[in-house]
């Protein structure tokens, strides 16, 4: 695999003064019209060996191009800040909008080569780290990135030949350290997992290219050219008109049964009943979350439902029982022209929390198969795929301990009806209702099946919806309650 990057590939030095001003300056034009396009970002990723000029490179381009639309991230140690949260949302938090390119060194590769090179980890472990990049790639890919990945090749030979170079110039000393020494000394371990990773990874959507290192000013052109032909390539694509992919319909459930028309929302509880309970939960919610233990776990609530199911009700009895250091409130609305310009997870990876504390979205990254699904905000392949790539997000949450508690207020067409009059009769409720309230009924069916199908497709067993029979809005609380109290006292069990 790396055999065509041992070549001993070498540019002359008055070629390569003579061509670099003309890359430069189509570097240039390629970025501005990227820009002023806006329909794209750009993601490059900077991986290989040391000694092979990965901070060399990402330095060049920052040097080529202009810096107010390119920003690159060095990846290094994760801070305790990112390791409180999972590996991916330090990556998702710098990934750029569209119109601007972000150059990576050191990727979401990085880190699963070292724990297997280091013996951390098992083969099996790094196979399931290369798939979850390799969706992490579609993903972004499907949301109209550009995603260009180099890998740095030197031989044996020329790594060590590299790394006494940089060490015996007073001026690159810096740069080798002991640990370059030590890693050179497990070279052929290296070499093993990275051609494992490079094979497994070199997809149709994001291929590697792998650029022999040792020569700087081959380096440099091979680097600069291949993102210039990437970046007018995709330009010429995005001026184009392009019919939107067909996606196939969803299947039907495996039972048959509309599982939302099968709650009882007749189920009530009386006041005195209600207060003694309401009461219970909440002293109970209060020292569960002021409890030692409660600072090693990160909890998730996520609130969706009917319009007028009482989800902002719900959400207040649970933020009175809490500190208010240690929780956060985020409402979910339509996404302002920043998240438009991101990937359509972009806005929910970085509100996630770190570990002692309990975030609530009202209203959440379900709106994709929801609103924008029946209101036809997005294309059909676009929320086709989006059940996969919400239960891989809940996923990857659920596998850094994070508690994720999912509620579904159901009430039925007559009780919202009725709801939304009273609303319009009482002063300081007639903000709730709004005129796309009353366009929304009129797809009562419609947001109904595609409930049915988002409940189908992403209640896992990780990651379970909680069906909450709403017509009575105090029976609904108290059931929310509960089901919060049950998830966090699991949690806390299972962590000491």
């Amino acid at each position: 695999m790396f055999e065509s990057a041992e070549l001993g590939h070498k540019i002359d030095k008055a070629i390569y003064a003579a061509e670099v001003p003309k890359l430069r300056e189509a570097l240039l034009e390629a970025q501005m019209d990227l820009a002023k396009l806006a329909k794209f970002p750009v993601i490059i990723l900077i991986g290989g060996l040391d000694g092979a000029g990965r901070g060399e490179t990402v330095n060049l381009l920052n040097e080529w191009m202009d810096p107010r639309y390119i920003q690159a991230h060095g990846m290094g140690e994760p801070s305790d800040e990112e390791l409180d949260r999972p590996m991916m949302w330090r990556f998702w938090r710098a990934l750029p909008p569209k119109g601007r390119i972000g150059v990576f060194l050191g990727s979401w590769y990085t880190w699963p080569i070292l724990n297997r090179v280091l013996g951390r980890t098992q083969t099996a472990d790094l196979d399931q780290s290369l798939e979850r990049a390799k969706r992490l790639e579609k993903m972004l890919v499907d949301e109209g990135a550009l995603i260009l990945k180099f890998w740095m090749h030197l031989s044996k030979d020329k790594q060590e030949k590299r790394l006494k170079l940089l060490e015996k110039d007073p001026k690159t000393r810096w740069r080798v350290t002991g640990r370059d020494w030590k890693r050179f000394k497990q070279y052929d371990k290296f070499q093993i997992v990275h051609e494992s990773v490079i094979r497994h990874t070199s997809t149709a959507e994001a291929p590697w290219t792998i650029v022999e290192g040792y020569d700087a000013r081959y380096r440099s052109l091979t680097v600069g050219k291949v993102i210039l032909d990437a970046i007018r390539k995709r330009l010429v694509e995005a001026g184009k008109k392009i019919n939107e992919v067909h996606a196939p319909p969803p299947l039907p459930s495996i039972d048959q049964l509309d599982v939302i028309k099968t709650l009882d929302l007749g189920q009530k509880i009386d006041k005195k009943s209600y207060e003694v309970e309401l009461e219970k939960y909440q002293g109970r919610l209060a020292v569960l979350t002021r409890s030692p233990k409660f600072r090693d776990i990160t909890v998730i609530a996520m609130f969706e439902g009917n319009d007028a199911a009482g989800k902002g009700g719900a959400i207040r009895r649970i933020t009175s029982a809490l500190d208010a250091r240690y929780y956060g409130v985020i409402p979910v609305a339509a996404p302002t022209e920043e998240e438009r310009a991101q990937p359509y997870l972009w806005r929910f990876w970085r509100h996630i929390p770190r570990r002692g504390r309990l975030t609530i979205f009202d209203r959440s990254w379900y709106g994709r198969v929801l609103v924008e699904r029946v209101e036809g905000f997005c294309s059909k392949a676009d929320w086709m795929r989006a059940y996969s790539e919400i239960n891989d997000f809940e996923a990857q949450l659920v596998r850094h301990n994070i508690v994720v508690v999912k509620f579904w207020l159901a009430i039925s067409n007559e009780e919202q009806l009725k709801r939304f009059k009273e609303r319009e009769k009482i002063g300081f409720k007639r903000f709730k209702i709004t005129e796309e309230d009353w366009r929304n009924r009129k797809k009562w069916k419609e947001y109904e099946h595609a409930v049915c199908d988002m409940v189908d497709r992403t209640s896992t067993e990780i990651s379970p919806w909680t069906l909450v029979e709403a017509n009575d809005k105090n029976f609904a609380r108290i059931k929310i309650l509960k089901t919060l109290c049950r998830q966090i006292e699991a949690a806390m069990t299972k962590k000491s």
